[in-house]
């Protein structure tokens, strides 16, 4: 992959291009769920990425917005949003660039772990205690070009991040909980959330975290289909798009950014996904979306859009914030747990039967 005049590999820094089927980096591959022919060397040993790994509530790592070590955000650049009650954590992309994973040990009494992989686009966040507090690396592989996670304290199963689960190893088949994120502008974050915890710049490794260090060049320019590995390519959509998903088991739904704006300030938009009602919040200034169940009590709600970016039910006249509270903060809504976002060549890859939503129904 040529970025910016510098040949990528892995999902971070290397210098040879991966081969399908190449070195294992030391992982016994013979109980594989996954095609091995799909995995791919990504020219970095397991660990060449360092995760970032035992952050706690009271971590001196985690700082307020106005804090020195958050002077590396602007406003335009991205974050992963978690919301626990009124604890809100902000993890930003330009950390994850460099890191792909943090394993946050207690956070509102949350053990979880949040990625990105940036070959691919995808954002997860996964419940760390459902797998008996498994510390997530990096393993230096990817299945499609998607970061291939590993248990550092185990050392043998590979959990695909897209696949949500392991797929190689001695934990194969089991699959990870969820946690619902939201991608949005740090901006925006702070704007909902000026209280925010985020992820400061002092990792302990020497990375440039402000936006000029991105290491991908033009990598994820919406029209640029150069890829590490060569997989088939959906022509539906731009291969760099970006989109909110939702998988279930008939395939899934994508809901792609560039049929979400359609220049208004936000929308309300109803959909269908695994046979449930959803409602998707987009904002365009936040350039993100999020999936609700629209529903509160038991009671049903439709929503419109203001002009403000927020979002009014037609059934209480609340106002409701991107990410799905109410104003007043008398309510929640029920976030889809399972919906993440990603570049589009990647998802039909990992939801071969999705559903593609358009604005024309």
């Amino acid at each position: 992959m040529i970025a910016g005049g510098t040949l990528l590999t892995g999902c971070d820094t290397g210098g040879v291009e991966g081969t399908g089927g190449g070195g294992s980096s030391g992982f016994n591959l013979d109980n594989c769920t996954i095609p091995t022919d799909r995995l791919v060397d990504g020219g970095v040993p397991r660990n060449g990425i360092p995760s970032l790994n035992g952050y706690t509530a009271g971590d001196d790592r985690l700082v307020g917005p106005d804090a020195e070590d958050a002077g590396y955000l602007a406003d335009g650049d991205r974050v992963i949003g978690l919301l626990f009650g009124d604890q809100a954590l902000a993890v930003p992309h330009n950390i994850l660039w460099h890191h792909e994973i943090i394993n946050i040990d207690d956070f509102a009494g949350r053990t979880f772990a949040v990625t990105l992989c940036p070959l691919t686009g995808s954002t997860l966040a996964f419940d760390r205690s459902s797998v008996n507090g498994a510390e997530f690396g990096v393993s230096g592989l990817l299945f499609n070009n998607n970061l291939l996670m590993f248990d550092r304290r185990e050392g043998e199963s590979l959990w695909p991040q897209m696949s949500r689960g392991a797929r190689c190893g001695a934990n194969v088949g089991t699959d990870l909980d969820m946690l619902p994120v939201m991608v949005m502008t740090w901006g925006h974050w702070k704007e909902i959330h000026p209280d925010t915890k985020v992820v400061s710049s002092e990792t302990g490794h020497n990375r440039t975290y402000t936006a000029r260090g991105y290491p991908y060049g033009n990598y994820n320019a919406p029209n640029n289909d150069r890829l590490l590995f060569d997989i088939p390519i959906d022509d539906r959509r731009p291969p760099k798009e970006r989109l909110l998903g939702i998988p279930v088991e008939d395939g899934g739904l994508a809901i792609p950014f560039g049929e979400l704006d359609d220049g208004s300030t936000a929308r309300a938009v109803e959909v269908t996904a695994g046979g449930r009602e959803v409602v998707v919040f987009w904002n365009q200034d936040a350039r993100g979306a999020m999936a609700y169940r629209p529903m509160i009590d038991g009671q049903p709600l439709s929503f419109s859009a203001t002009e403000n970016g927020r979002f009014v039910d037609d059934q209480t006249g609340r106002t409701w914030t991107l990410d799905g509270r109410a104003l007043d903060g008398s309510a929640r809504l029920d976030p889809v747990e399972t919906a993440y976002m990603s570049f589009w060549f990647a998802w039909p890859v990992f939801q071969p039967e999705t559903a593609l939503w358009t604005d024309q129904g």
